[in-house]
């Protein structure tokens, strides 16, 4: 997990994306509508770097062919991550009479979706309250949503068998080493009983047993989390997809045209939509909404090769676990399904929601360290993969859903729950479309619009700032 949205926000007035500017095209064709004044050029198309591990390790698949030339659906959604998946799924199954085109600027599992530590979490946690908990009227729907999520992604392995997920309902180990963490395990070991949410603290002699490590004092165990292979997850999903999807990769969208006729650009023609869903995250602010709102952070992530058999039994624990960090910038880790050590930690502002050069290299000396405090006795182990990937981070936590103008809907902005809120609000999406409505839709349209925030430099000096500040002062949790 590792960062949190109030640990980075709160004090600094800043986050935000940035609209992308107008601007002219030359049309592909002239048999369809022009409107060159409403224009809206893309100045930023996704990007990320060239490594990333869980892609690699997954199993290989081959991507669904590019566009090529002009195409048109009564629906057609942007972003093939966990929450367009989501989204152009339900909506095969609430219309199964219409086309739905699922456009993915890279290859699936290739994007951030593919790039986050694999915890399918179900328990709210919100560090800006005593117990972590908060207002439990709006914490009971917080964890509604995320247990939404999780039952989707549990019904879609078992029904497609998505062995590539390598999903496992293993819990989740928060674990600390200061002494200002263990405040914190206690204070969210209240807030979850007092939701009825089954944990329990374990004390630092008994961790090595678990995790493989003396390197924690202690941690609080909660059942409810899933563990997934993220990458293999999303291909997986896309798929099982229904018949009438038709997803399209490699398809970056360049330019779009809102009035008269939703029109979409790419390099080689266009795709007219009937109505339009954005499931992009922190890139729709490049499509007009979200600006100074919604704002790109990345944190990074590395995984060592394969451990041999005498370095699994040199370590000990359990074959399979994940740790996030009781500091919201220390360190998550993982020992994953194929006997590999995940290291997550580290982050940088990115305005644009790209990757940017010599960063991953940067961030493998940190994790580097991270990884030779917890296991001294792996200090041979290379990493075989570093990466980046990017978070939609308001602030204050709430998203973009539902309208955002006529015929375009959005599920952006998923603050680095994207595995679980974002299938959830992807599936709500699509039922709210549909004339459906329940509790989840219901909460998810009362939740505050994301709050506003200064422009640059401001915005990226305050960023900045904070984010040097909280992996400073991680210390030995980092």
């Amino acid at each position: 997990m590792g960062i949190s949205r109030r640990k980075l926000l709160v004090g600094t007035g800043v986050g935000a994306g940035v609209i992308a500017a107008g601007g002219g095209a030359t049309l592909l064709t002239d048999n369809l509508p022009k409107a060159p004044d409403s224009l809206l050029n893309i100045d930023a198309l996704p990007s990320d770097d060239p490594t990333p591990g869980w892609f690699h390790t997954s199993v290989k698949r081959q991507p669904k062919p590019a566009l090529v030339g002009d195409a048109n659906a009564p629906w057609v959604v942007i972003g093939g991550g966990f929450s367009g998946l989501a989204a152009a799924r339900q909506l095969a199954l609430n219309f199964p009479d219409d086309r739905v085109i699922l456009v993915e600027a890279q290859q699936v599992g290739f994007g951030t979706s593919g790039r986050n530590a694999g915890f399918l979490i179900d328990v709210p946690h919100d560090i800006s309250a005593p117990d972590y908990i908060g207002d439990k009227a709006i914490a009971r729907n917080i964890l509604n949503l995320n247990q939404t999520g999780q039952r989707i992604l549990k019904d879609l392995v078992e029904e497609h068998n998505i062995v590539e997920a390598h999903m496992r309902h293993s819990g989740k180990y928060q674990a600390a080493v200061e002494d200002s963490g263990f405040a914190v395990l206690d204070a969210y070991r209240g807030g979850l009983e007092s939701l009825g949410q089954t944990c329990k603290i374990i004390e630092g002699k008994d961790l090595p047993d678990h995790l493989g490590t003396k390197f924690y004092r202690k941690a609080l165990y909660t059942p409810g989390t899933i563990l997934v292979q993220p990458s293999g997850l999303v291909k997986g999903l896309a798929d099982s997809l229904p018949a009438n999807v038709t997803l399209f990769e490699e398809t970056p969208i360049t330019a779009v045209e809102y009035e008269p006729q939703i029109v979409l650009h790419h390099a080689t023609g266009r795709i007219l939509a009937d109505k339009l869903i954005l499931a992009n995250n922190a890139f729709g602010t490049h499509f007009g909404f979200g600006a100074r709102t919604i704002f790109p952070v990345f944190t990074y992530g590395s995984l060592t090769r394969p451990l041999t058999k005498a370095e699994q039994e040199s370590i000990g624990g359990q074959e399979f676990w994940g740790v996030i960090p009781a500091d919201p910038f220390g360190t998550t880790s993982r020992r994953t399904h194929d006997n590999r050590i995940l290291i997550r930690n580290s982050f940088s502002f990115n305005e644009d929601g790209r990757h940017k050069p010599g960063y991953t290299q940067k961030y493998r000396q940190s994790h580097r360290l991270s990884f030779e405090r917890r296991f001294p006795s792996l200090k041979d182990v290379n990493f075989e993969y570093t990466w980046g990937g990017g978070l939609g981070m308001t602030r204050n936590g709430s998203s973009l859903f539902g309208e955002l103008r006529k015929n375009v809907y959005g599920s952006l902005g998923c603050n680095g729950l994207g595995t679980v809120r974002g299938t959830a609000m992807g599936t709500m999406l699509a039922d709210w479309l549909a004339g459906k409505r329940n509790d989840t839709i219901d909460f998810l349209l009362s939740l505050p619009k994301p709050e506003w925030n200064p422009p640059d430099p401001f915005l990226t000096m305050g960023v900045n700032f904070t984010l040097r500040r909280g992996m400073h002062d991680a210390g030995l949790e980092a």
